[in-house]
């Protein structure tokens, strides 16, 4: 598969630079920022594939907030460079940063383990590593946790510092008894002593330094005071140098040893080294999706693609700053709209649009999420060009326009039907009529090389071509024609006015000059202009009418689920109050009949003899509640019994016959009233066509009415 072709003019127009530059503080190491500094598009579509669902898995991983390993690491070039060479003893550092790679190598491959089916690309990245604690428990054998080489990394270590040791309390000690001695003949200053290349030396009034016996090394600024080696530990400081100087020869030993030991695990060492700084540059990846709150969408084979919520990142995050609302834009091209024309205002989005769409192709086929909604879908081009803003040339002694014609014959030479081309303000920087004539035969040209193209213009005719041709379509950037300011809200479908009047009375040239303007112009110019307007006028009515429409439809929706719900509260609170009534009528009914046996009763009567037919009314009654609770009982078994074999209940016929709803079908809004005809289904969600207004609803909220 060909690598996407783009120049340095395509990276320069399109901004690329400002995503390096946001990547290369995300990166950890070197290595990492060398990688985002030759930051382009990827060779293949299946390694290109693969990066972008190693990253979209971490992003996966950031987003559920699990516990990933910080990445901590510092790069292994020098060790991997020094391990091979005979005899070498590498630094006290270099063991702590094999040790800290083994450690982070060890926490991913922990993290991973058994997560081969959930994130299978960050996985496969690991397969070349194993888990070991060798590497760190040699390390550890010889450093402590503070990264000093053990007393008992050798017995001949420990024997030079037990050494140590004693003859660094024999100095003390007689360097104390000194100054105690020359303390008490006021020999001192006030200080007492000092530290002189690491040795304790005395602070002696400069008139008595020939009364100290010792070496003198150093005075004051002031010269009052005289620093002096007391002569009793001179041999000792001088043996105890002797003792360091072992002690350095003893551990670049251990080190040369530990250095041969780690030369066993030089390639996984290497391995090391490659699979952090892949990490480390998906990890910046990953933030930076992050940062935009990216996405990767659905990849198609064939050329088309459907950016849904979409933004420009480099915008979104200047109006971020700046406290200010992005305005989401939904661009779709396919093999019959493939040649996109956007028209509307000066300063009303055109040109951010068209570099929306040019940014995030290029973002995708590097290897970065895009900012899109997750359920868009974009496909892969072989060349990516563009021609963006005034580009004059000083050096070449081009005008804007000659620079612009040159950089069309490079797009003529390489256009085909798997090239996007992006032209901004296509066609101006000559006179309006020829290079409007120059700019339609282009069109046409690249047109018929089956390119994929997002232009924006002012021409007429290029809207007119746009409108013929059968796989080209309009598209303009909508305008409020009340307040007369641009909504930065993209539309396709139609072309739009440039409203260069409009703009113009907004900005206070009298209107006597623009009507003066317009009667200079052709009528049949003016009424096109006009007409686009009025049309854009129409379509922005009929978009607040369905809002309107939609917004009613939801509160109706709201209520209705709000009085049904209220109801079934209140009739389950009916049916329990009228239970419990019946319940207390039994009950009342029971204790009046037991009162009145109590009444008739007579002690010391026979049972036989008392009120016989009250006591079996009684045994009666009980005799049947019992009975009626047994079957109760019964049937609520038999009912537990019934559903465990039918599984789960079946769901009801539908009683407004929505399964009978399709494309074409007459239907009916519950909540309005209103009828129309269904033009669209996708999921649950329909789209349908009330006289001159489009409606999207769900289904449920339809009844059919006819085919």
């Amino acid at each position: 598969m060909q690598m996407l072709k783009c120049d340095p003019q395509t990276y320069k127009d399109l901004e690329l630079g400002k995503l390096q530059d946001i990547l290369r503080e995300y990166c950890v190491g070197p290595s990492a920022l060398k990688i985002v500094e030759r930051l382009k598009p990827v060779q293949n579509n299946e390694e290109l594939m693969k990066f972008l669902n190693q990253t979209n898995e971490l992003v996966e991983i950031r987003r559920e907030g699990e516990s990933f390993p910080r990445l901590e690491f510092e790069e292994l070039q020098n060790e991997i460079r020094m391990l091979p060479v005979q005899n070498a003893s590498l630094p006290q550092e270099s063991f702590a940063r094999i040790r800290m790679a083994s450690v982070m190598v060890n926490s991913l491959l922990f993290f991973f383990n058994k997560r081969e089916e959930d994130f299978p690309q960050l996985y496969e990245l690991l397969s070349d590593v194993e888990f070991t604690k060798e590497i760190i428990e040699k390390i550890d054998t010889i450093f402590d946790k503070h990264g000093k080489v053990k007393d008992d990394a050798s017995s001949d270590l420990l024997s030079i510092r037990q050494q140590m040791s004693s003859v660094k309390r024999h100095i003390h000690s007689t360097f104390d008894r000194s100054m105690r001695k020359y303390l008490k003949k006021g020999y001192l200053a006030d200080t007492k002593e000092g530290y002189f290349d690491d040795r304790r030396v005395l602070a002696v009034l400069s008139s008595y330094k020939r009364e100290v016996n010792g070496q003198v090394v150093g005075n004051s600024k002031s010269g009052n005071v005289t620093f002096v080696e007391p002569g009793e530990t001179v041999p000792l400081n001088n043996e105890l140098e002797q003792l360091k100087d072992d002690e350095r020869k003893e551990i670049f030993i251990i080190l040369q040893q530990l250095t041969y030991e780690m030369l066993a695990f030089l390639p996984l060492i290497k391995d090391y080294q490659q699979v952090l700084t892949k990490l480390d540059f998906i990890n910046a990846k990953c933030r930076l999706a992050l940062l935009l709150d990216a996405n990767l969408p659905a990849i198609n084979e064939n050329k088309a693609f459907d950016l849904i919520d979409c933004f420009h990142p480099l915008l979104k995050m200047n109006n971020d700053n700046l406290g200010k609302k992005t305005i989401p834009q939904r661009i779709s091209m396919n093999e019959n709209s493939r040649m996109l024309v956007i028209s509307g205002p000066n300063a009303g989005g055109k040109s951010i649009t068209l570099k929306t769409v040019g940014l995030l192709q290029l973002m995708l086929q590097c290897g970065l999420l895009v900012p899109l909604h997750p359920n868009s879908r974009m496909c892969f081009f072989d060349a990516l060009l563009t021609d963006i803003g005034d580009n004059q040339s000083i050096v070449d002694e081009l005008s804007t326009y000659s620079y612009r014609l040159k950089r069309m014959r490079h797009f003529l030479n390489v256009a085909n039907e798997n090239a996007l081309l992006l032209l901004d303000e296509f066609g101006t920087g000559s006179d309006p009529d020829l290079g409007g004539a120059l700019a339609e035969v282009f069109f046409e040209t690249l047109y018929d090389k089956g390119s994929y193209g997002v232009i924006t213009t002012h021409y007429s005719n290029i809207k007119l071509k746009a409108d013929k041709l059968p796989e080209a379509i309009n598209g303009c950037m909508l305008f409020d024609t009340e307040t007369l300011n641009p909504l930065f809200k993209f539309s396709m479908g139609q072309p739009g006015s440039s409203f260069t009047f409009e703009v113009a009375q907004i900005n206070g040239i009298p209107k006597k000059l623009i009507n003066r303007a317009k009667s200079k112009l052709d009528n049949k110019k003016v009424e096109m202009d006009q007409l686009l307007h009025e049309l854009q006028k129409e379509k922005s009515y009929l978009s607040r009418l369905t809002k309107e429409h939609i917004l009613a439809q939801e509160t109706a929706d709201k209520h209705r689920k709000y009085y049904e719900t209220t109801k079934e509260k209140y009739d389950r609170k009916l049916a329990s109050l009228q239970n419990k009534a019946e319940e207390t009528s039994k009950f009342v009914s029971l204790g009046n009949k037991l009162q009145s046996y109590i009444d008739n009763y007579k002690v010391g009567v026979k049972k036989k003899n008392v009120n016989e037919p009250l006591m079996q009314d009684i045994k009666k009654y009980i005799a049947k509640e019992k009975a009626k609770t047994e079957e109760v009982k019964k049937e609520i078994r038999l009912k537990k019994q019934a559903n465990k074999k039918k599984g789960k209940p079946k769901k009801m016929v539908n009683e407004y016959q929505q399964d009978k709803i399709k494309v074409g079908s007459k239907v009916k809004l519950i909540a309005t009233k209103q009828t129309g005809d269904v033009e669209e289904i996708k999921g649950d969600e329909v789209t349908v066509l009330l006289g001159f207004a489009r409606m999207k609803v769900k289904l449920e909220q339809l009844i059919w009415v006819s085919n």
